[in-house]
Protein backbone atom coordinates (compact mmCIF):
# COMPACT_ATOMS: atom_id res chain seq x y z
CA UNK A 1 0.00 0.00 0.00
CA UNK A 2 1.11 3.61 -0.74
CA UNK A 3 0.26 6.16 1.56
CA UNK A 4 -0.14 9.64 1.56
CA UNK A 5 -1.02 11.57 4.59
CA UNK A 6 -1.56 15.69 4.98
CA UNK A 7 1.72 16.12 2.01
CA UNK A 8 1.80 19.89 1.22
CA UNK A 9 4.73 20.75 -1.51
CA UNK A 10 6.56 24.04 -1.56
CA UNK A 11 8.23 25.51 -4.56
CA UNK A 12 11.42 27.01 -3.11
CA UNK A 13 11.84 29.29 -5.69
CA UNK A 14 8.90 30.83 -6.43
CA UNK A 15 7.66 30.71 -2.71
CA UNK A 16 4.66 29.07 -3.73
CA UNK A 17 2.32 25.80 -2.55
CA UNK A 18 2.16 23.43 -5.72
CA UNK A 19 -0.06 20.90 -3.63
CA UNK A 20 -1.86 22.05 -0.13
CA UNK A 21 -2.56 18.97 2.30
CA UNK A 22 -3.11 16.17 -0.12
CA UNK A 23 -4.15 12.71 1.53
CA UNK A 24 -5.13 9.65 -0.64
CA UNK A 25 -3.92 6.07 -0.62
CA UNK A 26 -3.48 3.26 -3.52
CA UNK A 27 -3.49 -0.47 -3.51
CA UNK A 28 -4.60 -4.06 -4.60
CA UNK A 29 -5.38 -3.18 -8.26
CA UNK A 30 -6.06 0.69 -8.08
CA UNK A 31 -5.38 2.51 -11.40
CA UNK A 32 -4.98 5.83 -10.47
CA UNK A 33 -4.59 8.14 -12.81
CA UNK A 34 -3.09 11.93 -11.79
CA UNK A 35 -4.26 14.61 -14.47
CA UNK A 36 -3.62 18.61 -13.90
CA UNK A 37 -2.27 21.25 -16.23
CA UNK A 38 1.24 21.77 -17.04
CA UNK A 39 3.68 22.39 -13.99
CA UNK A 40 1.10 21.65 -11.73
CA UNK A 41 3.70 19.47 -9.53
CA UNK A 42 2.62 16.02 -10.91
CA UNK A 43 5.99 14.77 -11.79
CA UNK A 44 7.25 16.44 -8.52
CA UNK A 45 4.75 13.89 -6.97
CA UNK A 46 5.74 10.50 -8.18
CA UNK A 47 9.42 11.75 -7.75
CA UNK A 48 8.95 12.44 -3.88
CA UNK A 49 7.05 8.83 -3.62
CA UNK A 50 9.86 7.23 -5.50
CA UNK A 51 12.97 8.96 -4.82
CA UNK A 52 12.58 12.37 -2.74
CA UNK A 53 15.91 13.35 -2.94
CA UNK A 54 15.35 14.25 -6.67
CA UNK A 55 12.74 16.48 -5.82
CA UNK A 56 14.02 18.27 -2.47
CA UNK A 57 16.71 19.67 -4.78
CA UNK A 58 13.66 22.14 -6.27
CA UNK A 59 11.20 21.73 -3.64
CA UNK A 60 10.42 21.02 -0.11
CA UNK A 61 7.62 19.25 1.83
CA UNK A 62 5.55 18.26 5.00
CA UNK A 63 2.92 15.39 5.41
CA UNK A 64 4.40 11.96 5.42
CA UNK A 65 4.56 9.47 1.99
CA UNK A 66 5.00 5.38 2.83
CA UNK A 67 4.94 2.80 1.28
CA UNK A 68 6.66 -0.14 3.27
CA UNK A 69 7.78 -3.03 1.90
CA UNK A 70 6.74 -2.05 -1.80
CA UNK A 71 8.95 -2.63 -4.92
CA UNK A 72 8.12 0.68 -7.02
CA UNK A 73 9.11 0.55 -10.28
CA UNK A 74 9.49 4.14 -11.57
CA UNK A 75 9.20 5.32 -15.30
CA UNK A 76 10.59 8.99 -15.61
CA UNK A 77 9.36 11.51 -18.05
CA UNK A 78 12.60 12.09 -20.13
CA UNK A 79 15.72 9.88 -19.82
CA UNK A 80 18.65 12.09 -17.58
CA UNK A 81 20.48 14.13 -20.37
CA UNK A 82 23.80 12.56 -19.26
CA UNK A 83 22.76 8.86 -20.26
CA UNK A 84 20.95 9.50 -23.85
CA UNK A 85 24.29 9.18 -25.58
CA UNK A 86 25.31 5.55 -23.87
CA UNK A 87 25.10 2.54 -26.16
CA UNK A 88 21.61 1.20 -25.73
CA UNK A 89 23.68 -1.98 -23.69
CA UNK A 90 25.80 0.36 -21.74
CA UNK A 91 22.34 1.76 -20.68
CA UNK A 92 20.83 -1.08 -20.08
CA UNK A 93 23.63 -2.47 -18.31
CA UNK A 94 23.83 0.31 -15.80
CA UNK A 95 20.36 -1.54 -14.16
CA UNK A 96 21.37 -4.18 -12.05
CA UNK A 97 17.80 -5.75 -12.68
CA UNK A 98 18.56 -5.93 -16.22
CA UNK A 99 22.07 -7.97 -15.31
CA UNK A 100 20.34 -10.95 -13.16
CA UNK A 101 17.33 -10.68 -15.53
CA UNK A 102 17.08 -14.84 -17.30
CA UNK A 103 18.24 -14.17 -20.96
CA UNK A 104 14.65 -16.06 -22.09
CA UNK A 105 12.41 -13.22 -20.08
CA UNK A 106 14.32 -10.21 -21.71
CA UNK A 107 13.34 -11.97 -24.89
CA UNK A 108 9.56 -12.40 -23.67
CA UNK A 109 9.66 -8.80 -22.49
CA UNK A 110 10.67 -7.93 -26.06
CA UNK A 111 8.16 -9.71 -27.67
CA UNK A 112 5.38 -8.25 -25.48
CA UNK A 113 6.49 -4.58 -26.16
CA UNK A 114 6.86 -4.92 -29.93
CA UNK A 115 11.03 -4.63 -29.45
CA UNK A 116 13.90 -6.16 -31.43
CA UNK A 117 14.73 -9.11 -29.47
CA UNK A 118 18.02 -8.26 -29.66
CA UNK A 119 17.53 -4.39 -28.95
CA UNK A 120 18.98 -4.44 -25.35
CA UNK A 121 22.47 -5.36 -27.07
CA UNK A 122 22.75 -2.81 -29.75
CA UNK A 123 25.87 -0.49 -30.02
CA UNK A 124 23.39 2.56 -31.15
CA UNK A 125 23.24 5.02 -29.10
CA UNK A 126 20.00 5.49 -26.75
CA UNK A 127 19.59 9.48 -28.61
CA UNK A 128 19.44 7.68 -31.86
CA UNK A 129 15.94 5.19 -30.92
CA UNK A 130 12.47 6.75 -31.66
CA UNK A 131 10.88 8.07 -28.82
CA UNK A 132 8.59 5.49 -28.66
CA UNK A 133 11.25 2.85 -28.53
CA UNK A 134 12.85 4.86 -25.68
CA UNK A 135 9.70 4.42 -24.04
CA UNK A 136 9.51 0.50 -24.45
CA UNK A 137 13.00 0.29 -23.28
CA UNK A 138 12.60 1.55 -19.90
CA UNK A 139 9.49 -0.14 -19.58
CA UNK A 140 11.56 -3.50 -20.39
CA UNK A 141 13.89 -2.83 -17.47
CA UNK A 142 11.39 -1.38 -14.99
CA UNK A 143 9.16 -4.87 -15.76
CA UNK A 144 12.98 -6.64 -15.33
CA UNK A 145 12.88 -5.86 -11.17
CA UNK A 146 9.70 -7.39 -10.91
CA UNK A 147 8.09 -4.48 -9.10
CA UNK A 148 4.66 -4.86 -6.75
CA UNK A 149 3.94 -1.27 -7.64
CA UNK A 150 4.08 1.17 -10.69
CA UNK A 151 4.72 4.64 -10.91
CA UNK A 152 4.69 5.51 -14.28
CA UNK A 153 5.11 9.59 -15.79
CA UNK A 154 3.83 9.88 -19.28
CA UNK A 155 4.23 6.50 -20.76
CA UNK A 156 2.35 7.29 -23.69
CA UNK A 157 4.43 9.81 -24.92
CA UNK A 158 5.58 8.92 -28.80
CA UNK A 159 4.05 5.20 -28.24
CA UNK A 160 3.02 4.45 -31.88
CA UNK A 161 -0.87 3.46 -32.25
CA UNK A 162 -0.06 -0.59 -31.71
CA UNK A 163 2.30 0.09 -28.77
CA UNK A 164 -0.50 2.51 -26.99
CA UNK A 165 -3.17 -0.27 -26.88
CA UNK A 166 -0.69 -2.70 -25.60
CA UNK A 167 -0.44 -0.31 -23.11
CA UNK A 168 -3.78 -0.05 -22.15
CA UNK A 169 -4.08 -3.37 -21.75
CA UNK A 170 -0.99 -3.76 -19.60
CA UNK A 171 -2.00 -1.25 -17.27
CA UNK A 172 -5.34 -2.92 -17.35
CA UNK A 173 -3.85 -6.79 -16.88
CA UNK A 174 -0.81 -6.25 -15.11
CA UNK A 175 -2.64 -6.89 -11.46
CA UNK A 176 -0.65 -4.53 -10.05
CA UNK A 177 -1.29 -0.91 -8.28
CA UNK A 178 -0.63 1.62 -10.69
CA UNK A 179 0.02 5.71 -10.19
CA UNK A 180 0.33 7.41 -13.61
CA UNK A 181 0.17 10.62 -15.12
CA UNK A 182 -1.14 11.11 -18.58
CA UNK A 183 -2.38 13.50 -20.92
CA UNK A 184 -3.83 10.66 -23.49
CA UNK A 185 -7.54 11.18 -22.99
CA UNK A 186 -8.63 8.26 -24.56
CA UNK A 187 -5.88 6.34 -22.42
CA UNK A 188 -7.13 7.35 -19.84
CA UNK A 189 -10.62 6.43 -20.39
CA UNK A 190 -9.79 2.92 -20.95
CA UNK A 191 -7.56 2.27 -17.96
CA UNK A 192 -8.31 4.92 -15.20
CA UNK A 193 -9.93 3.73 -11.82
CA UNK A 194 -9.59 6.03 -9.86
CA UNK A 195 -8.46 9.98 -10.92
CA UNK A 196 -6.80 12.11 -8.61
CA UNK A 197 -6.69 16.03 -10.23
CA UNK A 198 -3.88 18.70 -9.47
CA UNK A 199 -4.51 22.11 -10.10
CA UNK A 200 -3.65 25.79 -8.96
CA UNK A 201 -6.36 27.79 -9.20
CA UNK A 202 -6.76 32.22 -9.47
CA UNK A 203 -3.63 32.39 -11.65
CA UNK A 204 -1.73 29.04 -10.47
CA UNK A 205 -1.93 30.88 -6.64
CA UNK A 206 -4.74 28.14 -5.07
CA UNK A 207 -3.40 24.64 -4.97
CA UNK A 208 -7.01 22.58 -4.90
CA UNK A 209 -7.01 18.89 -5.85
CA UNK A 210 -9.36 16.59 -6.21
CA UNK A 211 -9.63 12.44 -5.61
CA UNK A 212 -12.54 10.97 -7.50
CA UNK A 213 -13.17 6.93 -6.72
CA UNK A 214 -14.66 6.88 -10.20
CA UNK A 215 -13.20 6.44 -14.21
CA UNK A 216 -12.13 8.99 -15.93
CA UNK A 217 -14.81 9.62 -18.48
CA UNK A 218 -16.90 9.58 -15.40
CA UNK A 219 -15.14 12.01 -13.31
CA UNK A 220 -14.98 14.68 -17.05
CA UNK A 221 -18.54 14.25 -17.23
CA UNK A 222 -19.86 15.01 -13.33
CA UNK A 223 -16.86 17.61 -13.20
CA UNK A 224 -18.43 19.32 -16.52
CA UNK A 225 -21.97 18.58 -15.82
CA UNK A 226 -21.36 20.49 -11.96
CA UNK A 227 -19.47 23.22 -12.99
CA UNK A 228 -22.30 23.86 -15.10
CA UNK A 229 -24.71 23.72 -12.19
CA UNK A 230 -22.66 25.61 -10.11
CA UNK A 231 -22.26 28.26 -13.06
CA UNK A 232 -26.33 28.60 -14.17
CA UNK A 233 -26.87 28.91 -10.25
CA UNK A 234 -24.38 31.74 -9.51
CA UNK A 235 -25.54 33.43 -12.75
CA UNK A 236 -29.06 32.94 -11.57
CA UNK A 237 -28.16 34.78 -8.35
CA UNK A 238 -26.54 37.74 -9.46
CA UNK A 239 -29.48 38.43 -12.04
CA UNK A 240 -31.56 38.45 -9.03
CA UNK A 241 -29.48 40.75 -6.52
CA UNK A 242 -29.06 42.72 -9.29
CA UNK A 243 -32.81 43.53 -9.41
CA UNK A 244 -33.04 43.59 -5.61
CA UNK A 245 -29.99 46.13 -5.89
CA UNK A 246 -32.25 48.37 -8.32
CA UNK A 247 -35.45 48.14 -6.01
CA UNK A 248 -33.34 49.34 -2.84
CA UNK A 249 -31.51 52.29 -4.55
CA UNK A 250 -35.07 53.62 -5.77
CA UNK A 251 -36.73 53.21 -2.67
CA UNK A 252 -33.69 54.61 -1.57
CA UNK A 253 -33.48 57.28 -3.49
CA UNK A 254 -37.29 57.98 -2.95
CA UNK A 255 -36.78 58.11 1.04
CA UNK A 256 -33.76 60.41 0.45
CA UNK A 257 -35.70 62.80 -1.70
CA UNK A 258 -39.05 62.60 0.53
CA UNK A 259 -36.35 63.94 3.47
CA UNK A 260 -34.65 66.91 1.50
CA UNK A 261 -38.28 68.08 0.74
CA UNK A 262 -40.03 68.05 3.82
CA UNK A 263 -40.80 70.91 5.81
CA UNK A 264 -39.36 71.32 9.28
CA UNK A 265 -43.34 72.10 9.84
CA UNK A 266 -44.08 68.92 9.64
CA UNK A 267 -42.28 66.53 12.45
CA UNK A 268 -44.54 64.20 12.04
CA UNK A 269 -43.53 63.39 8.74
CA UNK A 270 -39.76 63.82 9.25
CA UNK A 271 -40.71 60.60 12.02
CA UNK A 272 -41.93 58.90 9.30
CA UNK A 273 -39.36 59.09 7.06
CA UNK A 274 -36.54 58.32 9.69
CA UNK A 275 -37.95 55.47 10.38
CA UNK A 276 -38.49 54.13 6.95
CA UNK A 277 -34.90 55.11 6.09
CA UNK A 278 -33.84 52.55 9.39
CA UNK A 279 -35.97 50.28 7.51
CA UNK A 280 -34.13 50.72 4.01
CA UNK A 281 -30.77 50.36 6.25
CA UNK A 282 -32.20 47.14 7.38
CA UNK A 283 -33.07 45.95 4.00
CA UNK A 284 -29.84 47.02 2.75
CA UNK A 285 -27.13 45.08 5.81
CA UNK A 286 -29.59 41.90 4.96
CA UNK A 287 -28.54 42.27 1.52
CA UNK A 288 -24.67 42.91 2.36
CA UNK A 289 -25.53 38.93 4.16
CA UNK A 290 -27.16 37.10 1.23
CA UNK A 291 -24.62 38.51 -0.89
CA UNK A 292 -22.17 36.55 1.50
CA UNK A 293 -23.71 33.49 1.56
CA UNK A 294 -24.47 33.78 -2.79
CA UNK A 295 -23.47 30.94 -4.95
CA UNK A 296 -20.17 31.30 -5.56
CA UNK A 297 -19.00 31.15 -9.72
CA UNK A 298 -16.10 27.61 -10.15
CA UNK A 299 -13.40 28.61 -8.87
CA UNK A 300 -11.44 26.00 -11.22
CA UNK A 301 -8.02 25.77 -13.40
CA UNK A 302 -9.19 27.16 -16.78
CA UNK A 303 -7.00 26.54 -19.96
CA UNK A 304 -4.62 28.67 -22.09
CA UNK A 305 -5.91 31.25 -24.17
CA UNK A 306 -4.34 30.87 -28.05
CA UNK A 307 -4.95 31.90 -31.02
CA UNK A 308 -3.11 32.71 -34.62
CA UNK A 309 -2.49 36.43 -35.18
CA UNK A 310 -1.77 38.19 -38.43
CA UNK A 311 -1.91 36.43 -42.12
CA UNK A 312 -0.88 32.64 -41.96
CA UNK A 313 -2.71 31.58 -44.82
CA UNK A 314 -1.35 29.91 -48.01
CA UNK A 315 -2.78 30.20 -51.90
CA UNK A 316 -5.17 27.91 -53.27
CA UNK A 317 -3.08 26.08 -55.10
CA UNK A 318 0.04 26.43 -54.48
CA UNK A 319 2.59 23.19 -54.56
CA UNK A 320 3.70 23.20 -50.78
CA UNK A 321 6.06 20.39 -51.34
CA UNK A 322 6.87 17.67 -53.13
CA UNK A 323 9.02 14.80 -50.86
CA UNK A 324 9.64 11.80 -53.42
CA UNK A 325 12.70 9.45 -51.76
CA UNK A 326 12.92 5.74 -53.32
CA UNK A 327 14.95 5.11 -50.02
CA UNK A 328 14.41 6.67 -46.64
CA UNK A 329 17.61 6.25 -44.89
CA UNK A 330 18.81 6.65 -41.18
CA UNK A 331 22.53 6.33 -41.28
CA UNK A 332 23.25 2.46 -43.00
CA UNK A 333 19.70 1.22 -42.35
CA UNK A 334 17.00 1.52 -44.98
CA UNK A 335 13.25 2.77 -42.56
CA UNK A 336 11.13 3.08 -46.10
CA UNK A 337 11.04 2.92 -49.34
CA UNK A 338 9.34 4.69 -52.75
CA UNK A 339 8.01 8.11 -50.78
CA UNK A 340 5.67 9.96 -52.40
CA UNK A 341 3.96 12.99 -50.92
CA UNK A 342 2.79 15.78 -52.32
CA UNK A 343 1.00 18.81 -50.64
CA UNK A 344 -1.13 21.50 -52.78
CA UNK A 345 -2.37 24.94 -51.30
CA UNK A 346 -3.72 24.60 -47.43
CA UNK A 347 -3.49 20.92 -47.26
CA UNK A 348 -3.43 19.15 -43.70
CA UNK A 349 -1.75 16.13 -43.39
CA UNK A 350 -1.06 13.75 -40.61
CA UNK A 351 1.59 11.22 -40.61
CA UNK A 352 1.08 8.12 -38.41
CA UNK A 353 3.07 4.97 -38.08
CA UNK A 354 4.97 1.96 -35.92
CA UNK A 355 7.76 3.50 -33.81
CA UNK A 356 11.13 3.59 -36.00
CA UNK A 357 9.41 3.45 -38.92
CA UNK A 358 11.06 6.41 -40.12
CA UNK A 359 8.50 9.40 -39.71
CA UNK A 360 10.71 12.13 -37.59
CA UNK A 361 13.57 11.28 -40.19
CA UNK A 362 11.27 11.99 -43.02
CA UNK A 363 9.68 15.14 -41.16
CA UNK A 364 13.40 15.99 -40.86
CA UNK A 365 14.19 15.80 -44.65
CA UNK A 366 11.28 18.12 -45.31
CA UNK A 367 11.95 20.29 -42.62
CA UNK A 368 15.60 20.79 -44.23
CA UNK A 369 14.22 21.19 -47.70
CA UNK A 370 11.92 24.18 -47.12
CA UNK A 371 12.84 25.86 -43.99
CA UNK A 372 14.85 28.37 -45.85
CA UNK A 373 12.73 28.49 -49.78
CA UNK A 374 11.29 32.51 -50.24
CA UNK A 375 8.43 31.40 -51.45
CA UNK A 376 6.66 29.80 -48.12
CA UNK A 377 7.11 30.53 -44.77
CA UNK A 378 7.76 27.32 -42.91
CA UNK A 379 8.33 26.69 -39.04
CA UNK A 380 9.51 23.21 -37.36
CA UNK A 381 8.38 21.80 -34.47
CA UNK A 382 10.65 19.06 -33.34
CA UNK A 383 10.61 15.97 -31.21
CA UNK A 384 13.05 16.86 -28.73
CA UNK A 385 12.52 20.11 -27.62
CA UNK A 386 16.05 20.89 -26.59
CA UNK A 387 16.95 21.08 -30.10
CA UNK A 388 15.48 24.80 -30.79
CA UNK A 389 14.95 25.77 -26.57
CA UNK A 390 18.14 26.90 -24.98
CA UNK A 391 17.90 25.36 -21.78
CA UNK A 392 20.18 28.24 -20.08
CA UNK A 393 17.39 30.67 -21.19
CA UNK A 394 14.32 31.77 -19.78
CA UNK A 395 11.22 32.11 -21.55
CA UNK A 396 10.88 35.77 -22.02
CA UNK A 397 14.73 35.53 -23.02
CA UNK A 398 14.02 32.77 -25.98
CA UNK A 399 11.36 35.01 -27.22
CA UNK A 400 12.69 38.43 -26.45
CA UNK A 401 14.27 38.65 -30.19
CA UNK A 402 13.92 42.42 -30.65
CA UNK A 403 14.79 43.93 -26.96
CA UNK A 404 12.52 46.53 -26.82
CA UNK A 405 10.17 47.66 -24.17
CA UNK A 406 7.22 47.24 -26.13
CA UNK A 407 7.79 43.44 -27.30
CA UNK A 408 8.55 42.51 -23.67
CA UNK A 409 5.09 43.82 -22.81
CA UNK A 410 3.72 41.63 -25.36
CA UNK A 411 5.52 38.87 -24.37
CA UNK A 412 4.79 38.89 -20.97
CA UNK A 413 1.05 39.08 -21.67
CA UNK A 414 1.05 36.08 -24.23
CA UNK A 415 3.00 34.06 -21.71
CA UNK A 416 0.05 34.74 -19.27
CA UNK A 417 -2.62 34.13 -21.25
CA UNK A 418 -0.16 30.70 -21.76
CA UNK A 419 -0.30 30.12 -18.13
CA UNK A 420 2.73 30.58 -17.09
CA UNK A 421 3.27 32.32 -13.75
CA UNK A 422 5.45 35.92 -13.68
CA UNK A 423 7.89 33.57 -11.93
CA UNK A 424 7.83 31.06 -14.45
CA UNK A 425 8.57 33.57 -16.67
CA UNK A 426 12.03 34.06 -15.77
CA UNK A 427 12.92 30.59 -15.02
CA UNK A 428 15.96 28.54 -17.02
CA UNK A 429 13.82 26.57 -19.90
CA UNK A 430 15.48 23.49 -18.91
CA UNK A 431 13.33 23.36 -15.42
CA UNK A 432 10.43 23.82 -16.90
CA UNK A 433 7.91 20.65 -17.26
CA UNK A 434 7.45 19.18 -20.87
CA UNK A 435 4.24 20.67 -21.29
CA UNK A 436 5.66 23.85 -20.40
CA UNK A 437 8.39 23.47 -23.56
CA UNK A 438 5.96 22.78 -25.84
CA UNK A 439 4.00 25.46 -25.37
CA UNK A 440 6.94 28.17 -25.35
CA UNK A 441 7.25 26.02 -28.94
CA UNK A 442 4.15 26.86 -29.76
CA UNK A 443 4.01 30.50 -28.93
CA UNK A 444 7.48 30.86 -30.70
CA UNK A 445 5.06 29.22 -33.67
CA UNK A 446 2.17 31.77 -33.11
CA UNK A 447 3.96 34.66 -32.76
CA UNK A 448 5.91 33.72 -36.33
CA UNK A 449 4.36 34.49 -39.87
CA UNK A 450 4.87 30.97 -40.80
CA UNK A 451 2.26 29.48 -43.19
CA UNK A 452 3.15 25.61 -43.53
CA UNK A 453 4.02 24.22 -39.95
CA UNK A 454 6.07 20.80 -39.70
CA UNK A 455 5.00 18.94 -36.40
CA UNK A 456 6.37 16.24 -34.79
CA UNK A 457 4.28 14.88 -32.10
CA UNK A 458 2.51 18.88 -31.44
CA UNK A 459 0.75 17.67 -28.30
CA UNK A 460 2.69 15.68 -26.66
CA UNK A 461 3.44 16.33 -23.10
CA UNK A 462 0.26 18.80 -22.97
CA UNK A 463 -2.42 18.16 -20.37
CA UNK A 464 -6.05 17.50 -20.67
CA UNK A 465 -6.89 21.24 -20.64
CA UNK A 466 -4.08 22.36 -22.91
CA UNK A 467 -4.29 19.79 -25.78
CA UNK A 468 -7.92 20.65 -26.99
CA UNK A 469 -6.68 24.09 -27.61
CA UNK A 470 -3.61 23.02 -29.08
CA UNK A 471 -5.88 20.96 -31.64
CA UNK A 472 -8.37 23.43 -32.68
CA UNK A 473 -5.21 25.93 -33.43
CA UNK A 474 -4.04 23.00 -35.98
CA UNK A 475 -7.89 22.24 -37.53
CA UNK A 476 -8.46 26.26 -37.53
CA UNK A 477 -4.95 26.87 -39.15
CA UNK A 478 -5.54 29.18 -42.40
CA UNK A 479 -1.81 27.47 -43.83
CA UNK A 480 -0.60 24.22 -44.44
CA UNK A 481 0.36 21.42 -41.87
CA UNK A 482 2.21 18.41 -41.92
CA UNK A 483 2.34 16.92 -38.91
CA UNK A 484 3.50 13.56 -36.93
CA UNK A 485 0.93 12.33 -34.53
CA UNK A 486 -0.20 9.40 -31.99
CA UNK A 487 -2.54 11.96 -30.41
CA UNK A 488 -5.63 9.60 -31.77
CA UNK A 489 -7.96 12.57 -30.42
CA UNK A 490 -6.41 14.71 -33.21
CA UNK A 491 -6.45 11.80 -35.58
CA UNK A 492 -9.99 11.72 -35.05
CA UNK A 493 -11.24 15.00 -35.51
CA UNK A 494 -8.82 15.87 -38.21
CA UNK A 495 -9.95 17.97 -41.10
CA UNK A 496 -7.47 16.56 -43.67
CA UNK A 497 -5.50 12.98 -44.87
CA UNK A 498 -4.25 11.12 -42.43
CA UNK A 499 -1.67 8.74 -44.11
CA UNK A 500 0.55 6.06 -42.55
CA UNK A 501 4.41 5.49 -43.62
CA UNK A 502 4.58 1.90 -43.80
CA UNK A 503 7.92 -0.13 -45.30
CA UNK A 504 6.76 -0.10 -48.62
CA UNK A 505 6.06 3.62 -48.81
CA UNK A 506 2.46 5.67 -47.71
CA UNK A 507 -1.17 4.30 -47.36
CA UNK A 508 -3.89 6.81 -46.56
CA UNK A 509 -5.80 5.47 -43.40
CA UNK A 510 -9.47 5.02 -44.12
CA UNK A 511 -12.23 6.34 -42.05
CA UNK A 512 -12.99 3.07 -40.36
CA UNK A 513 -9.52 2.72 -39.50
CA UNK A 514 -9.35 5.95 -37.54
CA UNK A 515 -12.60 5.14 -36.03
CA UNK A 516 -11.31 1.77 -35.17
CA UNK A 517 -8.24 3.77 -33.25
Amino acid sequence: MLTIKNLTIYHQKDLRELVHDLSFTVSGKDRLAVIGEEGNGKSTLLKLIYAPDSALQYCSCTGAIASPGERLGYLPQEIPAEERGLPVYAFCAQKEAFLEADPREISGLCARLRLPADVCYADQPVYSLSGGEKVKLQLLLLLCGKPSMLLLDEPSNDLDLPSLRFLEDFIVSCGLPVVYISHDETLLSRTATRVLHLELAHYKKEPRWTLANVPYARYMAERAQALKKQEAAAQMERREIRAQQARFQRIQQSVEHAQNDISRQDPSGGRLLKKKMQAVKSLERRFERERENQTQRPNIEYAMDASFAGDHSMPPGKRVLEAHLPALRLENRVLAENIHLDMIGPEKVLLVGENGCGKTTLLRHIAEANLGRADIRAAFMPQRYEEQLPGEKTPIQYLHTRGDKEQLTQLRAYLGAFKFTREEMEHPIQTLSGGQKAKLLWLRIILSDANLLLLDEPTRNLSPLSAPVVRGLMCGFEGAILSVTHDRTLIGMWPGRVLRLCKNGMEPLSRAEIEAL
